[in-house]
């Protein structure tokens, strides 16, 4: 709960210092005094937008600290201890706002963005500002109203998942399908291409190897010829030869060895050279016996060759690189294919996808019918208890097409009353009064409070455009909500502002040259006071004191 609020140099405030405590505090004071700006600096201290207008004339910055007792809020403690900003059952939040109009915000002492106020004022508190039934006719806020009460946001959740989920897929398969022409279009090119080369089959390596075979075949006459002179020359040659040579020579040398064993040397690499010339005049006979001379082999390489140059240059690639684009042809065809098996693949599983969604917004659907019966029955008894004894409050839902799903699921929701006997339910905004809306706005925020428990409960100024005995429910209601939670109401009437188990006063000082205002406890004496200028006005005749007192002493609940 809210424990302490320092509020300097902000509007009109130099400086105020507040005590809040446990049940319902109402705030008073006269018309323009500034009731309402504790809240609005409470407010900008959890994250709302704040700018230099903000700031009291003449100074250089506005400052702002709440002080929470945070020992029962275990989302509040949670949230702290994921973000490393836990210290303990207390939580200063401050917000230093500078006249150039900049600000910075602050957990426990450690500096962070101001959204991360508003994400952790969420656990803290709610405000309830004074224009917050006009909110009430709105579809969307009834919605979330609703859903508030039913408090299943794991439906909500799954809803909004599979819905998002859903519509990915069919955003998918409209993109595919849109660029449908193109991808045929590109398709037939890359099957004729695809065919014509797979009908040619280059391989990675092969244009090497042709070249290779083309000059061995184009050159067999003379390799045929010559490596038969050489073989003449090296072995077979009756009279002469360089293997008779060399043979000549070693026994030469086998004779000088026994002489001079220095030439040794000399007559094994003679020796080596005589075997390397036999093993070599194998060799050439070998490869001469091979030597073929295919005419029509060497048509056919020519011919291949020539389609390979052909191919490569149709496609702007070299012939090495004529096999790698095949591949990548090939690749680029399947992914093509693999497109139409997308659509096909995305046809069934938008349709899985939205039968997924559908189960799930029909799990929120019966939930929130069963929570609208509920909250129907419960703001239609909190109504009669602000003295609109013959209104009836109903929840009307449609339940919607499948083409008109949202991530909200398929519920049209309307909130629908009626104030007189006889009169049917209709849609707030075309029977309901502004008074009447205020009430009903109230009767619903004090149901949705308790329902989602929330640590404290500011009502600015929400009791607008009601008195007499509906007042007095108002109160009621307020002081009833105070007994479970912390209750902060800001209101200008004696009914509700009786009801407080605490009361604070505000008022504005002036000294002709500045403007301050002022917030302080009131004593049960000064209670009296100012319940009876509530009644009475400026004049309290005593009368009005004991009607004060009255108030004041009142059975309460």
């Amino acid at each position: 709960m809210l424990c302490h609020l320092h509020i300097s140099n902000f509007a009109i405030v130099r400086a105020l210092e507040i005590d809040w405590a446990a049940g319902m505090s109402t705030i008073t004071g006269e018309t323009g005094a500034g009731k309402s700006i504790a809240i609005d600096a409470l407010a900008i201290c959890l994250g709302e937008r704040a700018d230099a207008a903000v700031l009291r004339p003449g100074a250089d910055k506005a400052d702002i600290v709440a002080t929470f007792d945070i020992s029962q809020l275990t989302t509040a403690k949670d949230w702290l201890q994921q973000q490393d900003l836990l210290m303990g059952n207390e939580c200063i939040v401050r917000r230093v706002i500078s006249a150039e109009g900049r600000s910075r915000g602050y957990i426990n002492g450690v500096q962070v963005p101001a959204q991360q106020l508003k994400l952790l004022g969420q656990h803290l508190l709610a405000i309830h500002g004074q224009h917050a039934h006009q909110l009430l006719q709105k579809a969307d806020y009834q919605r979330q109203l609703l859903d508030a009460f039913v408090g299943k946001p794991e439906l909500l959740q799954q809803t909004r998942q599979s819905y998002r989920y859903w519509q990915q897929l069919k955003q998918e398969f409209s993109q595919l399908e849109q660029s449908q022409q193109q991808r045929d279009a590109q398709r037939q090119l890359l099957e004729y291409q695809v065919a014509e080369l797979d009908q040619f089959a280059p391989q990675a390596t092969e244009f090497k190897q042709l070249e290779a075979e083309h000059s061995r075949l184009s050159h067999g006459h003379t390799l045929l010829t010559q490596s038969h002179q050489c073989l003449q020359q090296l072995y077979d040659d009756d009279n002469q030869n360089i293997y008779r040579a060399l043979s000549h020579l070693t026994q030469q040398l086998d004779e000088l060895v026994q002489l001079d064993p220095a030439l040794q040397d000399v007559q094994n690499m003679l020796n080596d050279a005589l075997l390397q010339t036999e093993e070599a005049s194998r060799e050439l006979r070998r490869y001469a016996d091979k030597v073929e001379l295919d005419p029509e082999r060497l048509q056919e390489i020519d011919e291949r060759m020539g389609t390979w140059l052909n191919l490569a240059r149709k496609h702007q690639v070299n012939v090495e690189n004529l096999a790698e684009l095949h591949q990548q042809l090939s690749q680029q065809l399947a992914e093509l294919t693999g497109h139409d098996k997308r659509l096909n693949e995305l046809a069934q599983a938008i349709n899985q996808a939205a039968d997924v969604y559908q189960v799930a917004a029909t799990k929120l659907t019966e939930a929130r019918q069963l929570g609208a019966t509920e909250l129907s029955a419960l703001i239609t008894q909190n109504m009669h208890e602000l003295s609109m004894a013959n209104a009836r409050f109903a929840i009307d839902l449609q339940n919607l097409p499948l083409e008109h799903a949202s991530a909200m699921g398929l519920d049209q929701i309307s909130f629908t009353v009626s104030t007189n006997p006889g009169q049917p339910l209709q849609a707030l905004a075309k029977v309901a009064s502004g008074g009447e809306l205020s009430r009903i706005s109230l009767a619903i925020q004090v149901i949705l409070a308790d329902k989602i428990t929330t640590p404290t409960l500011i009502f600015d100024e929400v009791d607008v455009g009601i008195s007499g005995p509906v007042a007095a429910g108002v109160g009621r209601l307020l002081r009833q909500l105070g007994r479970s939670t912390q209750i902060i109401c800001v209101t200008h009437l004696p009914q509700v502002a009786s009801q407080g188990h605490q009361q604070l006063f505000v008022e504005k000082y002036t000294d002709g040259q500045a403007t301050e205002t002022r917030m302080r406890q009131l004593s049960d004496d000064e209670r009296i006071q100012e319940i009876a200028r509530l009644l009475a006005g400026e004049n309290i005749s005593a009368n009005a004191l004991a009607n004060a007192r009255e108030l004041l002493c009142a059975p309460v609940v």
